[in-house]
């Protein structure tokens, strides 16, 4: 079943090379951020990446059966993360992706799956770019993960159900990834009136429209694609951290049954 979600996500990433859309700014277009902002988000990213690749290899190298998974995971984020909608000057609105490989690989490894997916969208898809990958990479391959793998392990800690936890998991970190761009570009941009935080607000006011139906959109897709992993990848998931507690005895009593 993983082959065949990873060939569907493949075909949908063929038609995004072969038949572009109009490309418009990955959370940050090219260019955008003044030279000092966007060497501070790269510098900020940099021990994050560091900790992904680490954890990365020491996944891959304990389960090595699990490469198609993370790849999956990479390739979920990357489809998800090109439907774009135009938004604010410079920017755009858009699913993230990254709340189903943080549940499963921890926000350490999908710090640099964000990585990656950013620059091949700024190098096949001109989304983004270069200069501010750092600050792309800061809010949707480092927050975006961060927030959506604490929601997830708080609310299971407080016996919420898997799919709320999922659920709330992907939307919140999807929101959470764009009010860090807002802060980003309020940060970057100050208000003439105001300063940086009447800047906050009104990039944050204008995300919010499109933004919040995205988010609920990506938690509930997220929940699907869960639960078609949780019915045919019961062995692959076993291994994986996200699922302890009540989460790996119903997994393994689906196994032996």
């Amino acid at each position: 079943m993983i082959k065949r979600i990873s060939l569907l996500i493949a075909y949908v990433l063929a038609i995004y090379i072969v038949f572009p859309n109009n490309a418009y700014g990955m959370h940050i277009m090219e260019g955008f951020l003044p030279f000092n902002w966007a060497a501070f988000w790269w510098i900020a990213m940099i021990p994050f990446v560091i900790a992904g690749v680490r954890s990365i290899k020491k996944t891959v190298t304990l389960h090595p059966n699990l490469k198609m998974l993370l790849g999956m995971a990479g390739a979920f984020a990357f489809v998800l993360s090109a439907l774009k909608i135009p938004s604010v000057t410079g920017s755009c609105s858009h699913p993230t992706g990254v709340g189903l490989g943080a549940i499963l690989f921890g926000p350490a490894a999908m710090t640099v799956l964000g990585m990656i997916v950013l620059i091949f969208q700024a190098l096949l898809l001109a989304h983004g770019g270069i200069t501010t990958l750092g600050a792309n990479t800061f809010s949707m391959g480092i927050v975006g993960p961060f927030v959506s793998y604490g929601i997830y392990r708080g609310l299971k800690k407080l016996g919420a159900p898997q799919w709320l936890s999922i659920f709330m998991a992907a939307t919140l970190g999807n929101l959470m990834t764009y009010v860090t761009t807002s802060i980003q570009l309020g940060l970057a941009f100050p208000a003439a009136s105001g300063g940086v935080m009447a800047s906050v607000l009104k990039f944050m006011s204008i995300f919010a429209f499109t933004q919040i139906p995205l988010a609920i959109s990506e938690g509930l897709l997220t929940v699907m694609v869960f639960n078609i992993l949780t019915t045919y990848s019961q062995k692959e998931l076993q291994v994986l951290t996200a699922f302890t507690g009540k989460a790996l005895s119903s997994l393994k009593r689906g196994v032996k049954a």
